[in-house]
């Protein structure tokens, strides 16, 4: 992440592209080099913690506001600022997409390696990027001395005034207890246990998906021909042992007992991000009339 990107991120406390699969890859038996291929189901894919998460879309749609406050703020000071360039959305995937699902169209193109990015999110990156090379009065001007300050700041407190940035901490923490506590059930054990015989039928000796995804094998600047075919034999054998099917129904019932649990905390962290979703769409719907 460019580093005016991570000062806007900051001030906006958003946890960008999907959050789910950042907070997996805290995991150390998960794959982080190598996001396994995407799946159909993961595509459609919903968890009862999403609801208190923003997805990319949203979060695209807060930074848009806020970069329309500042570009306000910029000129005020007699300064120009170019708006970020916005992302398809049709070129923005699921946040669950990585979780513990995979696709035979993504696993013989891709083999393990992350698909490239489309081209509106290239756009909206290089642009990131292009803030970083900005002069520096420039710079100090957008986000002040600390970083956290400057046009930044101004718009933070245009677009919600006091009100605090969404609490993403409770969902992080959350969600990664529950896809841990889910893979330790005994249904989803079963059901790894079903993948790694598979696996060890066609010749491949893995614990789980991760260790597939994450072998050093496929450290390399393209795919391999043996890395799509061990990824391909990997979705088969996910597809046998219906793994995504019994994953998701374990980990929705954990993540409902947590939601239970954690009600109080969950609903104030929804109710903020809700907050600042609204204001953003104020902003953006003011700034079309």
């Amino acid at each position: 992440m460019s580093s005016s990107r991570a000062r806007a991120a900051t001030a906006l406390a958003l946890l960008l592209l999907a959050t789910t699969a950042c907070t997996a890859a805290e995991h150390e038996s998960t794959p982080a080099s190598h996001p396994l291929p995407v799946a159909r189901q993961a595509k459609r894919l919903q968890l009862p913690l999403d609801a208190y998460a923003s997805t990319a879309a949203e979060t695209h749609l807060m930074e848009d506001a806020q970069d329309l406050l500042m570009r306000r703020c910029m000129n005020d000071r007699g300064m120009e600022w170019k708006l970020l360039p916005p992302v398809a959305a049709r070129e923005v995937e699921s946040q669950n997409v990585g979780r513990y699902g995979a696709d035979v169209s993504e696993a013989a193109r891709y083999g393990y390696h992350p698909r490239p990015d489309p081209p509106s999110v290239v756009r909206r990156n290089r642009a990131w990027d292009e803030r970083d090379a900005l002069p520096a009065e420039v710079q100090r001007t957008a986000y002040g001395r600390s970083g956290k300050g400057g046009c930044l700041k101004t718009a933070q407190h245009q677009l919600v005034g006091t009100t605090p940035p969404p609490d993403y901490h409770a969902f992080n923490q959350l969600t990664g207890t529950a896809l841990e506590t889910s893979r330790r059930t005994p249904e989803v054990r079963d059901a790894l246990r079903t993948w790694h015989a598979c696996m060890a039928e066609a010749g491949f000796d893995y614990p789980d998906p991760f260790a597939a995804a994450d072998s050093e094998r496929w450290e390399t600047a393209e795919p391999t021909v043996t890395e799509r075919a061990t990824a391909r034999t990997d979705v088969a054998c996910q597809k046998s042992a219906k793994l995504v099917t019994v994953w998701t129904a374990a980990e929705t019932r954990i993540q409902h007992r947590l939601i239970q649990q954690n009600s109080a905390r969950l609903h104030e962290a929804k109710a903020r991000k809700d907050r600042w979703l609204a204001a953003a769409r104020r902003v953006l719907e003011r700034a079309g009339d």
